[in-house]
């Protein structure tokens, strides 16, 4: 399965419980997605991706958009983290930023 992906924009964020930065993305030329949240995983190991839900009057949440299958989630979080990372990296060379200290 061949996903592209293309505009990422990422913006990180002041870090606050777990939350570290806001991507958007172009998928397959076709379809906007924006307002993806990147956490930190509980376990300090990397990073996870999660999609934005809308909370209702009655406190029900439902989700605005999110892959429906693993093989799509994953590669959608592979190439956005990829990015992200070089980011990261970017950061650390041009700033002297250490990352990882700031969580």
């Amino acid at each position: 399965m061949t996903i592209k992906l293309t505009e990422i924009q990422i913006v990180p964020v002041k870090p606050k419980d777990g939350l570290i930065a806001f991507v958007s993305f172009v998928l397959d030329d076709s379809f906007f997605v924006g307002d993806v949240a990147i956490y930190s995983r509980i376990d300090q190991q990397g990073y996870r991706l999660v999609y934005p839900a809308k909370t209702l009057f009655n406190g029900l949440k439902i989700n605005c958009f999110k892959p429906i299958n693993k093989p799509v989630a994953d590669e959608i979080e592979r190439q956005v983290l990829a990015d992200f990372e070089k980011l990261i990296e970017k950061g650390k060379k041009t700033e002297g930023i250490n990352y990882e200290q700031s969580k």
